[in-house]
């Protein structure tokens, strides 16, 4: 009995561990709802899938080519690269067509929508020409944007190992070709008089336009991930570094804004920015692992906050108090309070960041935010963010950024979103117009069939002192798989107010690594259809079929200017940052803006969809606005649902 008794002393602590850990497990572990209930709540979406039109490439491959330093592991290096916009490049009135980035080619592809009109064009590949490109370099985005003012869309293409390089529409052609677009350095002096590129070794991996000084005219921000470095050149064995922690690595790349300092439209177009002061972003904001931004104006004052995802260490999101001129963003972060894991606040938190979105779940007219971690059941298990914004009001929530908080709350585990797998890209959206929001999440990491898991538990367990280091880093070559069988997730809201992942009822739940999620109607039904990028994969085209759609409102809004010259058409340069509040006649309220590209690598169309439920008849409609001269608007109107193009200049005009 004595034995006994000591055995039982010596191993309590263990005993109550494995309870408590039990405990847990029931407590949050979440409610699966039946499967009657699962098809009750997919029969209200719909979606075909079709394959997009390529290019042909003599290029073919399934792992990059990297620095030696970096060949035990060259597949978790080739990881990223698939990226997708949906955007009206060619002037027709619709988001209807794609801007490609395919890892397997490394070309950046312009290619139409599948369905009615995709003989419009043929697709084709983006030429850098006569800017210096090489195979040490590679590209990683795709963002479009009147980055030159003439009512016409650009691309701009972020990279490995150099600048980015601007696309600009040429008006002088009115179809899409690979002539169309003029090549442009979006930083001048990065070409020597050899014409080799001399310029910084940026590795961006996230990107996206606002107007973040206020002055009326786009801006850029790039966030960069590893290091300036050469990461993609396999004659050079070092030179390169890892995350310094797998928690709270600081030494990635450089965040960076760059502003408008000029711009030309014609048959030769140009654009030029100049970077801001270092000084501009606070310092422990300056040098994180980026994978995902949003900017997203959350205070109501027309200038947009950033939130940076950051793989392996702190989130930032930025409070935005610039002037024109002077960019200026300060830390907020959200405060300790019983029963908050640090891992879960703002600022503070610890995981491994991949994307981020911002929507309106609750119709309080403030924006919340979700935010794609490192989620992968008997892998790494941390959680989604679904930040919940706590503030009663605008001012409310003005004076707590101001102050240096962030009034989120992190309501993952409650309502059945915080573990859905390696995810990356996340777009919020209503897709069936159903008046709430649903949430389409990219997931996946490495396709093979050995197992890399445990290797990989090894790092995440290793003293961080050695994590920098490439040569402690577990291998992950062509062959090895991690999360490779996971599949894309479309959350919708129960009537408990819970989420579930319909995306095996919908068809889906492909199990191949998917990247880049873009949303548009392409097809002008006031449905939103999604393009889905795959990294080593097809991408796809999901066409929206929804059965019995609710309500909408989609707006088209764009910048009031003078008649552009040129053969291409010019429907109008978007207004991002533009906001758009509807409130219905039972209250409810739903918020929405202009999105200068908020995820990962994917990038929703520049209209402003708004699904109203079974709201009838007219709408009240609060529009916020600054025009080209940096002066902000505000207008009320009642518009009928359907489609709209409004123009914005000094007042709000239908087109």
């Amino acid at each position: 009995m004595n034995a006994a008794l000591g055995l039982l002393r010596r191993q309590l602590t263990g005993v109550i561990a494995l309870v408590v850990v039990v405990g847990f497990y029931f407590v949050v572990a979440l409610p699966e709802s039946s499967a009657q209930t699962r098809n009750e709540m997919a029969s209200r979406y719909s979606f075909a899938g079709h394959s997009v039109a390529l290019p042909t490439s003599d290029k073919q491959q399934s792992i990059r080519k990297v620095n030696r330093a970096y060949k035990d592991f060259d597949a978790w290096i080739s990881s990223v690269g698939a990226a997708v916009a949906m955007n009206d490049l060619d002037g027709d009135g619709l988001p209807n067509d794609l801007c490609l980035v395919d890892p397997r080619t490394d070309q950046v592809i312009v290619t139409p929508t599948p369905g009615k009109g995709e003989q419009r064009y043929a697709p084709f590949e983006l030429d850098p020409a006569p800017l210096p490109v090489s195979d040490i370099m590679a590209p990683m985005g795709c963002v479009p944007a009147d980055l030159n003012e003439d009512g016409r869309q650009d691309l701009l293409v972020y990279m490995w190992a150099r600048t980015p390089i601007l696309y600009l529409a040429r008006a002088d052609h009115a179809g899409l070709s690979t002539a169309a677009y003029k090549p442009v350095e979006v930083l001048p002096g990065n070409v020597g008089p050899d014409g080799r590129y001399k310029g910084p070794q940026w590795n961006t991996n996230a990107a996206t336009v606002g107007d973040f000084d206020g002055d009326g005219h786009d801006d850029i921000f790039l966030g960069n991930y590893f290091p300036d470095s050469p990461v993609l050149d396999p004659s050079v064995d070092g030179g390169v570094v890892m995350n310094h922690s797998l928690s709270h690595a600081q030494n990635g790349g450089e965040k960076i804004i760059l502003l408008c300092a000029g711009f030309k439209a014609g048959a030769d177009p140009d654009a030029t920015f100049k970077r801001a002061p270092d000084e501009a972003l606070p310092e422990d904001a300056r040098n994180g692992w980026s994978l995902g931004v949003s900017a997203t104006d959350l205070d109501g004052d027309l200038l947009p906050e950033l939130y940076i995802a950051n793989d392996f260490g702190p989130d930032r999101l930025l409070y935005n108090q610039s002037r024109p001129g002077q960019v200026k963003f300060t830390n907020v972060t959200t405060p300790a309070r019983p029963g908050t894991p640090k891992s879960k606040r703002i600022g503070a938190d610890s995981f491994k960041g991949m994307g981020v979105d911002f929507g309106d779940f609750d119709h309080d007219g403030l924006f919340d935010a979700y935010v794609s971690n490192l989620t992968t059941s008997w892998g790494i298990v941390e959680s989604n963010f679904f930040y919940t914004n706590t503030a009663e009001n605008p001012a409310e929530l003005r004076a707590r950024l101001r102050g240096g908080e962030a009034p989120f709350r992190d309501d993952s585990g409650e309502n059945g979103t915080a573990w859905s797998g390696w995810n990356w890209d996340v777009k919020i959206d209503d897709f069936a117009n159903s008046g709430d929001l649903q949430i389409a999440q990219a997931t996946g990491f490495i396709r093979g069939y050995t197992n890399r898991w445990p290797q990989l538990q090894e790092l995440a367990m290793a003293n961080d002192a050695l994590v920098s280091n490439p040569i402690f880093w577990p291998n992950a070559n062509s062959g090895d798989d991690l999360a490779g069988n996971e599949t894309l997730k479309f959350y919708v809201k129960g009537a408990d107010g819970r989420y579930t992942d319909l995306a095996p009822e919908l068809g889906l739940a492909v199990p191949i690594p998917t990247r880049g999620i873009a949303t548009g109607d392409a097809d002008g039904d006031g449905l939103l259809d999604l393009a889905v990028a795959r990294q080593f994969g097809d991408p796809i085209f999901y066409r929206n079929q929804a059965p019995k759609p609710g309500g909408h409102l989609t707006l088209s809004l764009t910048h009031e200017q003078a008649k552009t010259v040129g053969s291409a058409p010019a429907p109008g340069s978007p207004v991002i940052g533009a906001e758009v509040t509807v409130t219905t006649a039972d209250g409810k309220k739903y918020i929405q803006r202009v999105d200068g590209s908020s995820g990962h690598s994917g990038r929703r169309s520049s209209e402003v969809h708004i699904g109203l439920g079974d709201a009838t008849g007219p709408v009240r409609v609060a529009l916020k606005w600054r025009d080209r001269q940096g002066e902000s608007h505000q207008q009320e109107l009642t518009l009928s649902q359907g489609r709209h193009a409004l123009v914005l200049g000094d007042q709000a005009r239908e087109k």
